[in-house]
Parts: C-alpha cells; structure tokens; sequence
C-alpha cells in the first residue's frame, strides 16, 4: 500500500506543468487537495484558506529561493519533500540533508524523531511546491532550555552566513538573548526576512512581561504571526497583540507532512508561520529584487480584514496569498516605471 501510494505521489507531481497548464496554474491544483494538504489551502474553504488558488494563477517562478527551517530537523527522504530538501555546496542524500545542531557534533543528518520540523517544512512546500527547504535542527528534548538556545543560535547564524531568503523559525521563548538578537541584526542587514511564530502561551505579547522572542525583537525584517481556525477565530492557544503580532493564518488541525513517509494534523503558530512563510518565498521567488521591508508590507497590506480577530491581531488581518501576489504585482509596475536617475548635462 505504502508503495502505491508513493507511486501516486509521483506520478501526480511529474504531471504538474500539464495539468497546471491546462488549469492557467503554475502548479498542478490537485497539490491544492493531496494528502498532504490542509484546508489552509483548500480552494472549496473560500474565505477561511489563505486563497493559494488565486496566487498560483499570477505566479511565475523567477528565482530559486531558500528557506531555512529552524525546527527539530526532517525526514529527508520523505516521498513529499526529498526532491525539494538543500544542503549548501554538497547534494542531498540520505545522510546528507539538512544541518543538526542539536548534539555535541554538527552533522548533515538533521533527522526528526519528534515530527514537528517536518510538518512545518511539509506545510511551506504545499505553498510554493519548487521552494529549497534548508532544515536546521536545534532541539533536543534532552538538553536544557540553554542548550536549545545556543543550538538555535548555531542554526540562525548558519542561515544568515549562507545566505538564504527567508527563515522560518516555529519555535521561541519568554526569555531575550544577546547573541540571538545580534544574528537577527545581522539577518536584518542583510535583507533576509524571519518568519516567527508568536506563540502558544494564550497571551498578550503586546505586554511585556507576556514577551515572546524571537517575535518580540520588533526588528523590521521580522513578521509575527498568530493562528485561526476555519471559522476566522483566533485559536485559544494563540498568543495575540494588536501592536505586536503582524498577522494571523491557518493554524487549526493543520495536515502536513509526517515522518514516516505519512501526513498528520498539528495545531499551533507554528504551523500558521509556515503559511505566511510560503507566501513571502513565492513573492520573493516572482520577484527577486524586491527587498524585505517591501515583501513584509505587502503581505501584511494585503491581509483580509477579520472582525474576530480586532484587539488580537496588527489591523485585524488573516494572510491572502492571491491579494498578496496582486499585490506584489503591482508594487513592482510602479517600481519598474520610476526612471533611472541620469548623470545631469553640464
């Protein structure tokens, strides 16, 4: 059965550029209901999914982009994810797909006995199925919260040393750190956007004592993101702010990738970072030398409006990856039609 179904898998995606021709899609849009797909993308949800049909009938891929997940590593050769996992200057194989951190040795075997990685990665591969995910494993469930944190560090600084577009990191703390802001500088000079959950203490972050970082850096390539079901409410669990938390997206039984090959359900902030996470490599993918604070604003400017969601979320938005990409389609025509400044004639 597991064979068959792998089979499937991969006749379906090699027949994507067909089938997502005839629909006017850049990809196929049976991607939309697989397996390993939620109802934060399901075209049949209407105003609760994030709208991914109507992006992908804008798209066009333009650049590779790469996103480094900073989570708890991933099942390389997942039937859903093998072909799009990245390891700078080496080739993906079955010992070599991702980084880990999280031992006293760094080793290219980020491997996921905990599943939460995977469902992540999983969930931003359902956005932008060509994305390049960079795992970067940190935790251990054996070591100190200090542990994790310096791992996380590692990983952060081994993103921003290679470059990547866009990190997406699930995961946080109540407590700041020097050093993890100092990267986070260094991300932010460089022009890489972070994606960060806001949390799941059921808080109100705009509160300082109530702070989560990193989400609580407030640095301007970061986007905050907080969680709502498909009935447009903020989930219980969510941390919220209507200063401090940017965005909300699907986050409720969200189904994704699992190790094993299998597809699960996960609920969180973590999950919903992941779907904004998607959005922005596809804006950045289309349009390459669009810069971070651009990409930020337009997905938050995009954002659908959600009376629910007023007092808990910055502008009261859920994430709209199709108003998002129309967006972005026209931020660049108005940038693309400002003239070159000239050398003035004496």
């Amino acid at each position: 059965m597991k064979r068959v179904a792998k089979t499937i898998l991969s006749l379906a995606l090699s027949l994507n550029l067909g089938l997502a021709s005839a629909a006017g899609l850049a990809y196929n849009p049976e991607l939309l209901i697989s397996r390993f797909a939620s109802w934060g993308i399901d075209p049949d949800k209407h105003l609760a999914s994030i709208n991914l049909k109507d992006s992908w009938s804008r798209f066009k891929k333009n650049k590779e982009i790469i996103v480094a997940v900073v989570d708890t590593g991933i099942q390389g050769d997942h039937a859903f994810l093998q072909k799009n996992i990245y390891v700078p200057g080496k080739r993906a194989s079955s010992t070599q797909f991702g980084v880990d951190f999280s031992g006293e040795k760094v080793t290219f075997a980020p491997t996921d006995a905990h599943g939460h990685g995977t469902h992540v990665a999983g969930i931003v591969k359902s956005i932008f199925p060509d994305v390049k995910i960079l795992a970067l494993k940190y935790y251990n469930p054996k070591a100190s919260g200090q542990a994790n944190l310096d791992a996380t560090i590692k990983a952060l600084q081994y993103a921003v040393d290679h470059n990547v577009d866009v990190i997406n990191y699930s995961g946080g703390g109540p407590e700041a750190s020097v050093e993890e802001l100092r990267v986070l500088k260094q991300a932010e000079k460089k022009g890489i956007l972070v994606i960060a959950a806001a949390g799941n203490e059921r808080s109100n972050i705009d509160e300082k004592r109530n702070a989560y970082y990193p989400a609580s850096y407030g640095l301007s390539n970061i986007i905050t993101v907080g969680a709502h079901d498909d009935e447009l409410n903020i989930i219980s669990s969510s941390n919220y702010g209507k200063n401090t938390v940017d965005i909300a997206a699907p986050g409720h039984r969200i189904r994704s990738a699992i190790p094993g090959n299998g597809a699960g359900y996960m609920t969180g902030t973590s999950q919903a970072t992941a779907f904004v996470t998607g959005v922005a490599a596809l804006i950045k993918s289309k349009y390459p030398k669009m810069k971070f604070d651009q990409i930020k604003n337009i997905i938050l400017s995009s954002s659908l409006k959600v009376k629910n969601f007023e007092g808990k979320i910055l502008g009261s938005g859920k994430l709209d990856a199709g108003k998002a990409i129309e967006l972005a389609d026209t931020v660049n025509q108005k940038l693309d039609s400002i003239p070159a400044r000239a050398v003035a004639n004496r």
